[in-house]
């Protein structure tokens, strides 16, 4: 209790003291505003960019592989991947056959195509041809109908699957189901609607058309490359899924032990990383930034305290002369510096929140408020407060009372 009575003395020297001295106090935590602010704003934008990508990213699934010619990120020479040999049906086949820990697996072959249907025309639609497993490696669920069958793969019938963005352009105010459209030169017949994913760094997830692999590869081409997904229900055994399906792609491709893989196994996890690298750089220039800000603030904190110190130097004396131990000044003006940086920490966080989500509503993202950045923000300026004024706090702790009270 006798603690809380002195903490509460100290605070109300400190007011005070900010208030004998207005301007003063202002243009001192305007360095320390300047540095919160600016951690804050930026810290609140990455955290609302993290959480628009990585909810966009667990789109692709986290349990799935996909094996294609080319790596998601590409580190080196680009030429030596562009020169890579397609992924074959054959070794999808093999694949197929060999592979004891996937549970599904999709073969993938892409096309932009003409989609029409009536008087409505849409130019380079994205058209997919694969099997009836797409729907377990890619996490896709039908909203209306149903997805192929194992018979349609096998009979390759001309039946499509549309993404619900496409669905609405062609038919309007018609149900599409059962109805045949034109993709290319060719009639499909609509089977099914999936759910809406939405977009993803601005591109549609959902206007689409998927028919059956061999359909595709029969209209379009066989010789186009694949890109074979992979998926396991238990997502513990990704890794075991991907050391097996490197070591049958390197024995059906009879690559040498001492060569390099010439395909890719890519997965989520690597655009998460990369992203995750990249804001962990502009975490970086966050910090340098506000901590110069800071610094500079903390300077100034520590010039006005010492000033402060002088100015009331007959009055630490007489405070010593009645009493006060040196733990008793120390706290004094260590609690009055750190005032002084939280009040502008306060108003950093507030000024700081307000760009950040300022920023992420020209975005079209969501805004918040996070106890973290709050956290941050206080436990900065307080650090600084303690730092800053520690030394001009000793320096008055340690004054001679006698000599104090002679000071004019």
């Amino acid at each position: 209790m006798h603690l809380l009575t002195l903490l509460g003395e100290y605070i109300s020297m400190a007011w005070h003291a900010l208030k004998a001295h207005k301007l003063r106090s202002v243009l001192t935590t305007l360095g320390i505003f300047i540095g919160v602010t600016t951690i804050i704003t930026i810290f609140t934008t990455i955290q609302g960019l993290n959480e628009y990508v990585i909810g966009q990213l667990s789109n692709i699934g986290s349990s799935t592989v996909y094996v294609e010619k080319f790596p998601w990120v590409i580190q080196g020479d680009f030429w030596k991947f562009r020169n890579r040999k397609e992924v074959t049906w054959n070794e999808y086949e093999k694949l197929v056959e060999f592979s004891k820990e996937a549970d599904f697996i999709a073969p993938q072959v892409f096309s932009m195509k003409v989609v029409k249907y009536k008087n409505e025309k849409y130019d380079r639609v994205f058209v997919m041809g694969t099997n009836e497993q797409y729907k377990d490696t890619d996490n896709v669920n039908p909203e209306e109908g149903r997805f192929f069958t194992e018979l349609d793969i096998q009979r390759n019938h001309p039946v499509c699957v549309l993404g619900p963005e496409l669905a609405n352009n062609l038919f309007k105010n018609e149900n599409p189901m059962g109805k045949r459209i034109t993709i290319g030169d060719r009639k499909y017949r609509v089977v099914g609607i999936l759910e809406k994913k939405g977009t993803m760094f601005g591109q549609s997830w959902d206007n689409y058309a998927i028919v059956p692999i061999g359909t595709f590869r029969r209209v379009f081409g066989g010789h186009r490359g694949l890109r074979i997904a992979m998926n396991v229900k238990d997502v513990s055994r990704l890794e075991y899924l991907k050391d097996e399906t490197k070591g049958l792609l390197r024995r059906i491709r009879k690559i040498a032990p001492q060569d390099e893989d010439d395909f890719a196994i890519n997965q989520q996890d690597q655009l998460t990383e990369l992203y995750r690298q990249l804001t962990g750089v502009l975490y970086m220039i966050v910090f340098v930034i506000g901590s110069m800000s800071l610094v500079v603030g903390g300077i100034g904190i520590m010039n006005i305290m010492l000033v402060s110190v002088t100015e009331r130097t007959k009055e630490i004396g007489i405070r010593k002369a009645i009493g006060a131990k040196r733990k008793n000044i120390l706290s004094q003006f260590l609690i009055e510096s750190i005032a002084i940086a939280s009040v502008g920490g306060f108003l950093g966080v507030a000024f700081g929140f307000a760009g950040g989500n300022l920023v992420l509503s020209q975005m079209d993202l969501s805004t918040g408020v996070s106890m973290q950045s709050i956290l941050i923000g206080f436990g900065f300026s307080t650090f600084v407060g303690i730092v800053a004024g520690f030394y001009p706090a000793w320096k008055g702790a340690k004054m001679n009372p006698i000599d104090s009270l002679h000071f004019e």
